[in-house]
């Protein structure tokens, strides 16, 4: 008999054949749902809406802190990013790398430690010795108002100064005007975009520096997992049935990848994707986007450690804390 689930993620290329059904989960009667916004998935799942579900790191791990933690994660990755390319300042600002952000005010995007954010925190703590208590923080939207999100716990460690945005603010206009000094944010600002000479990126080299900081750590920073409800996480069939299907669905798209380039990938707009495709895949390897623990544990643990290290868990967790059992040997 099968099992119903309610399964959501966003669509993405290597998401594709499970929302179509082109990739079904055996032994399941699985209804996929997407959303406009990942937030809107994150923010359905903490209300109890889905059995499996793309879910942010930060948000994830938040509940480990709560009296009865709801989740656990399948080792499937579907949202990862290199993170240097994710800081912005203002150009009048003064600031040329890491270490001149401190004793400034920073705009952060949808919360104190959103996924990006704990990523960049942590690498510069790491790499410069900077610390979230050396600047003064506020959140908000990039490039239109987002409300406090008060559907999930959001820790602030004593001693770092964090306010929200007004109601009619956006951290992409504080940022052109100096209001803020940086910018860490998901969204890159439109003003950027437009061609504004009042903002630019922290590293307007980000592509070398994400690839030294590949080559340095071997990380290729995760930003969401897929989460599942513990009730289910004891049947073994059922967890290995879910993970296979979100690697199938992932497989069919990198291998379009690797039999486009037997025609120089024709069938893609962009200029030259040929060549940028060789560089990354004699980089990252064969499977460049790998899910299985084996593959992602240094930048879970990573992570888990960034987070914890940034106040937003109590405890440092690691990785088969937070990971099915039955999929520890992926």
């Amino acid at each position: 008999m099968s099992t119903a689930l309610r399964v959501a993620t966003y669509r993405y290329e290597h998401t594709e054949a499970l929302l179509d059904g082109r990739v079904p989960i055996d032994g399941a009667d699985a209804a996929f749902e997407t959303a406009g916004l990942v937030s809107d998935i994150f923010r359905r799942t903490v209300e109890g809406r889905y059995d499996v579900a793309e879910y942010g790191l930060t948000y994830f791990l938040r509940t480990f802190d709560l009296e009865d933690s709801p989740f656990l994660a399948l080792p499937v990755f579907p949202n990862r990013n290199f993170r240097h390319s994710s800081v912005f300042v203002n150009t009048a600002a003064g600031i040329s790398g890491p270490r001149d952000l401190a004793g400034r005010t920073i705009g952060e995007f949808a919360l104190f430690g959103h996924d990006p954010g704990v990523w960049i925190k942590g690498i510069f703590s790491d790499e410069y010795g900077l610390t979230p208590d050396q600047s003064r923080w506020v959140i908000g939207g990039t490039d239109r108002p987002v409300p406090a999100f008060d559907w999930l716990p959001q820790p602030v460690p004593e001693g770092v100064d964090v306010r929200h945005a007004a109601d009619d603010e956006t951290l992409g206009a504080m940022l052109a005007a100096g209001e803020i000094d940086a910018l860490i944010s998901v969204d890159v600002p439109r003003a950027l975009l437009d061609g504004s000479t009042k903002i630019a990126r922290l590293y307007p080299d980000h592509e070398r520096v994400e690839r030294d900081y590949y080559r340095r750590t071997g990380i290729f920073p995760a930003m969401h997992v897929v989460a599942v409800r513990r009730e289910l996480a004891t049947r073994t069939s059922l967890m290995t049935s879910v993970y296979r299907a979100f690697c199938e669905a992932k497989e069919i798209a990198q291998q379009r990848y690797r039999q486009g380039a037997t025609k120089q990938h024709m069938g893609v707009i962009t200029p030259w994707f040929s060549s940028h495709f060789e560089e990354n895949r004699a980089l990252l390897g064969e499977d460049w986007w790998p899910y299985g623990l084996g593959a992602n544990r240094k930048a879970l643990d990573t992570f888990l450690r960034y987070h914890h290290e940034q106040g937003l868990s109590k405890r440092l967790l690691t990785s088969e804390d937070i990971i099915v059992p039955a999929l520890y040997d992926t």
